[in-house]
């Protein structure tokens, strides 16, 4: 595990080594996530330049796995894309359930308990007595959020990532 800056650091090194310029700026160019034709392409050596060497297999396999059965995936509830997403060797809960509410815009299958939305929530309401620990946290927060639960962990993951440079 590592620290929520840590990864957007290394992902953005990651696309601007190796994606496609989808908006050039003066400030910064925006890069794509790279195609899983070239994550395939992608040498060792790549991985291990771009800080991703612990990711190297999970990406190929992904990568793979997307060609094999992109078509078919997209067919799919993001429930079910969820649970097939794990099928593929080194995605496991969390990365199927991230990767699909980013996908989907269903926040509801983000893994709401999960270190930053438990952050985030505390920074929000400071004033809530909010549980420690993430089994416990996702039952509160599930309690809390109620029938608003993907939008109350889009707002509170948002909030976060305006905040992430203040704190």
């Amino acid at each position: 595990m590592i620290r929520a800056s840590q990864a957007r650091q290394l992902y953005r090194e990651f696309c601007r080594r190796f994606g496609d310029v989808i908006a050039r700026s003066d400030e910064t160019d925006l890069h794509a996530f790279p195609s899983p034709e070239r994550v395939i392409a992608l040498s060792d050596e790549d991985f291990t330049i771009s800080g991703m060497s612990f990711k190297r297999r999970p990406l190929r396999h992904a990568a793979t796995a997307f060609l094999a059965h992109g078509g078919s995936w997209i067919e799919l509830s993001p429930s079910v894309l969820v649970k097939e997403l794990q099928t593929v060797s080194g995605i496991g809960p969390w990365s199927a359930g991230a990767a699909v509410a980013d996908w989907s815009n269903d926040w509801g299958l983000y893994p709401y308990a999960d270190l930053a939305v438990r952050t985030w929530a505390r920074h929000a309401n400071p004033d809530h007595h909010w549980a420690i620990d993430e089994p416990t946290f996702g039952r509160q927060w599930r309690r809390v959020t109620g029938d608003h639960l993907a939008t109350y962990t889009l707002l509170t993951l948002a909030y976060g990532t305006q905040q992430a440079g203040a704190v």
